[in-house]
C-alpha cells in the first residue's frame, strides 16, 4: 500500500467533499438555498432605510444633495420616520427568493463544474469556476427578483403609489401588464451578474488568503465567522463599485412607466446619456455602506445557518 502524504490526503478529502452533495442532492441544496434565502432577506430587509435613502439620492439628487446622513434627515422631516421602511415587503420577499437561487445555485453550479471538469482541473481553474457558477446562479435569481424589485422601486420613488407589496404589485400588473415587472431585467442583469461575480470571487480569494495563513480546521466557529465577516466586507465594497452604474439605471427605469411605444433599450440609452459616468455613481457612498455591511453579514449568517442545518459538505476548491 502506497504511503500517505499531505498532498494525497488533501486530494482524497476534496474528492470526498466533491462526492458528498451527490449522496443527498435535494436535501443538501435545499439547505444551501434556505441558508441563502435567510441571509439575503434578513440583511436586505434590515437595510431597507439605507436603500430608501440611496434610491432617493439616485432619483432626485437635487433635493437629496447632502449625502446619506442628510438624506435620512430629509426623508424623516418631509415624510416621517415610517417612510424609511417603504418597500420593506417586496425587499424581504424578493431577496428571500433571490438568496435561495443565488447561494443554492452557486453551490449547485460549482459542483456541476467539478463533475464536468474533474476536481483537479476545477481546482486549478477555480477563479473561472467561481465566475461561471456565480453568473449562472444570479441569472436565475434575477428572474425571481425582478418583479419584486420593480415593485419596491415604484413604492420608494412614488410614496403615494400604493400601501405595500400586495397592492403595489397588483396595481402595476393591472395597469401596465407583466412586462412592467421586467422592464428593468436588462439593467438588473447588468447590475447583479457583475455584482455577484465580484462578490463571490473576492470573498473566496480573501478567505483563501486568510486560511492559507490560519488553517480553517484549526479555527473556532467564532473565528470562522469573523473571517466570513471580513471577507464579505471587502467583497461587498468591490461588488458595489462594479455594479453601481447599473443600479442607478435600474432605479431610473423603474421610477415611472415608459412612453407609449418606447422600447426598454431606447429608454436605457436615453438614461445612460442623461446620467454620464459621474451621474451613474450618484449615491455611491450610501451604497458602499449598504452593500459592504449586508455582504459581510450575508456571508457570516450563511456560514452559521449552513452549520446549524448540517449543510457543511459543500466543495471548497482552494488549494
Amino acid at each position: 500500500m502506497a504511503p500517505s502524504t499531505p498532498k494525497v490526503d488533501a486530494v482524497v478529502e476534496k474528492a470526498k467533499a466533491a462526492a458528498a452533495p451527490e449522496m443527498s442532492a435535494a436535501s443538501l441544496y435545499g439547505r444551501f438555498a434556505l441558508a441563502g434565502a435567510i441571509c439575503c432577506s434578513v440583511t436586505h430587509g434590515a437595510l431597507t432605510p439605507v436603500d430608501v435613502v440611496k434610491t432617493r439620492i439616485q432619483l432626485d439628487p437635487v433635493t437629496y444633495n447632502n449625502g446619506m446622513i442628510g438624506g435620512f434627515k430629509k426623508v424623516v422631516q418631509n415624510e416621517g420616520a415610517g417612510a424609511l421602511l417603504t418597500g420593506v415587503g417586496p425587499t424581504f420577499a424578493g431577496y428571500f427568493l433571490q438568496g435561495a437561487f443565488k447561494f443554492g445555485g452557486y453551490e449547485f453550479f460549482k459542483q456541476q463544474s467539478i463533475n464536468l471538469l474533474g476536481l483537479e482541473t476545477a481546482t486549478n481553474n477555480r477563479t473561472a469556476v467561481y465566475l461561471a457558477s456565480s453568473a449562472a446562479a444570479e441569472f436565475f435569481a434575477d428572474i425571481a427578483l425582478c418583479p419584486l424589485e420593480a415593485t419596491r422601486i415604484r413604492l420608494v420613488s412614488q410614496p403615494t403609489y400604493a400601501s405595500g407589496l400586495i397592492s403595489g404589485f397588483g396595481k402595476m400588473l393591472k395597469n401596465e401588464g407583466i412586462g412592467a415587472f421586467y422592464a428593468g431585467f436588462g439593467p438588473i442583469l447588468f447590475k447583479q451578474i457583475p455584482y455577484t461575480m465580484s462578490k463571490f470571487v473576492v470573498y473566496e480569494k480573501v478567505a483563501e488568503a486568510v486560511y492559507s495563513v490560519y488553517p480553517k480546521k484549526d479555527m473556532s466557529d467564532s473565528a470562522q465567522t469573523a473571517v466570513n465577516l471580513g471577507s464579505g466586507l471587502i467583497a461587498g465594497f468591490a461588488a458595489a463599485i462594479v455594479s453601481q452604474p447599473a443600479d442607478t439605471m435600474l432605479s431610473k427605469i423603474n421610477k415611472t412607466p415608459g412612453a407609449p411605444g418606447e422600447s426598454t433599450t431606447s429608454r436605457l440609452v436615453k438614461i445612460a446619456k442623461e446620467l454620464g459616468l459621474k451621474g451613474s455613481y450618484t449615491g455611491i457612498g450610501a451604497r458602499l455602506f449598504m452593500v459592504g455591511t449586508l455582504t459581510a453579514f450575508q456571508f457570516a449568517i450563511y456560514g452559521d445557518v449552513k452549520k446549524s442545518l448540517g449543510a457543511t459538505s459543500g466543495v471548497e476548491l482552494a488549494k
